[in-house]
């Protein structure tokens, strides 16, 4: 507490700290998730498996990371976001430290699914948006914007790094590096996590004195808030829209791009540490993308933003399968335009997350939104693998998907209108 209480004196308001520290948590996730994209092709041809086995696991990976999402917002709720995190945290070095070890099918779907799925559920993006709307009465786009692009940031850092380990050393060397980093970070989660301003006697950022009151912690079973939220949102049209945009936006990054753009690349002769460094690449473009998609959700109507951002994606999607055609210049432009809005769209969600459900419940229904995010993701994982097995090509995996971004692009026009009523219901602007 004294930590934590000394860096409150100071002039900068403890809810960047609390940034800070969620930074480091989903940058570490964020390695973790990149451990699959890497190993795909030395674990299958050290054990013989295909590509649609390994995409399975991959798979059950992606669903427990969505599914997990909102029962982790209810037990935030519960028992404290500091232990949530640190459990999260224990899990996944759990399951990386035995990855080494595993040498049967069930053993990776076990490790690779359910263990890390399970683990990097518990610290998803749902930890981001329960700090913003705790510790932030403004800004709580650019917050977001920030948290999201610790995604970027943990491809940019962790997947030169595995593959270059991998080369090198081997598989089991690199997943050895990820698990003592987790190990680390849990000091750092102990010392400095706190639940809630007042805990530190302080105001979420940019809050009057009349606008927060103190939070109790509900003291309902976190599983049942939980299935009483998503029972609220399927009621809730939209709800559905945003959930189908997320699905169709899980389905075309972390599903087929974070899964299987590496073992694209190899098959069109480039070698897997420059494939790794290609993927990472787009992680400049995506920490530019979705920081100033954070400042301008707070600005403009999400809506519109999220149309652009799933248009342009169908498009870059739709020109992969002939990337290679144009050489460099046509990998670059890839690159720049999918990297851009890989995961810009999260910013806008939230917003229109906290308009249509309130600032307090945002976090739990981002988290069921998100869980259809990871439905699409878990879904073409494999579908794409099965579809690469059969046909020996992604391209209509990538074809699949880029039709879908533009389902997507339509739908999210639709958020905040009723159509019993003659006039659009205007979705708020985001506040300064």
């Amino acid at each position: 507490m004294a930590w934590a209480q000394r860096l409150a004196q100071g002039r900068l308001h403890y809810g960047w700290i609390m940034v800070g520290v969620a930074f480091l948590v989903l940058l570490a996730a964020a390695g973790v998730r990149s451990v699959p994209g890497v190993l795909i092709v030395p674990v299958g041809a050290e054990f013989h498996w295909s590509r649609g086995v390994i995409s399975f696991a991959v798979a059950v990976n992606l669903l427990l990371y969505g599914l997990l999402g909102p029962f982790a917002a209810a037990l935030m709720d519960r028992i404290g976001m500091r232990r949530v995190t640190l459990l999260a945290i224990a899990i996944m070095a759990l399951g990386i430290g035995l990855t080494p070890f595993m040498s049967t099918v069930w053993e990776l779907v076990l490790l690779w699914g359910v263990v890390i799925g399970s683990g990097s559920g518990m610290a998803a993006l749902v930890l981001g948006a329960v700090i913003a709307a705790r510790w932030f009465a403004r800004q709580r786009g650019l917050v977001m914007g920030i948290l999201t692009s610790s995604v970027a940031a943990g491809q940019l850092i962790f997947l030169p790094l595995i593959a270059k380990i991998v080369a090198v050393s081997g598989w089991r060397s690199s997943v050895v590096v990820i698990a003592l980093m987790l190990l680390a970070l849990l000091p750092v989660v102990a010392l400095l996590m706190r639940e809630q301003p007042s805990d530190l006697g302080l105001r979420p950022y940019g809050a009057q004195p009349d606008d927060v009151g103190a939070q109790e912690r509900p003291q309902q079973n976190p599983f049942a808030v939980a299935l009483a939220a998503l029972g609220d949102g399927l009621g809730s049209r939209d709800f559905w829209l945003l959930s189908l945009s997320f699905f169709v936006c899980g389905a075309s990054t972390n599903g087929l791009i974070g899964t299987h753009f590496i073992p694209f690349c190899i098959e069109h002769n480039v070698e897997q540490v420059a494939a790794a460094g290609m993927l990472a690449s787009m992680g400049i473009f995506n920490f530019a993308g979705v920081t100033a998609s954070g400042w301008l959700s707070d600005r403009f109507d999400g809506r519109y933003l999220l149309c652009w951002y799933y248009g342009l994606r169908g498009l870059s999607l739709l020109f992969l399968p002939y990337v290679f055609q144009f050489s460099f210049m046509g990998l670059l432009v890839f690159e720049v335009f999918f990297g851009l809005d890989w995961i810009a769209t999260v910013p806008p969600t939230v917003r229109l997350s906290e308009n249509a459900f309130g600032v307090q419940r945002a976090g739990m229904m981002f988290g069921w939104i998100m869980a259809m995010h990871q439905v699409g993701s878990a879904a073409i994982a494999w579908i794409a693998g099965l579809m690469h097995d059969y046909f020996g090509t992604y391209s209509s995996s990538f074809m699949i998907s880029g039709l879908l971004c533009f389902v997507a692009s339509a739908a999210v026009l639709l958020v905040g209108r009723r159509p019993t009523s003659p006039e659009p219901v205007v979705v708020a602007a985001a506040g300064a």
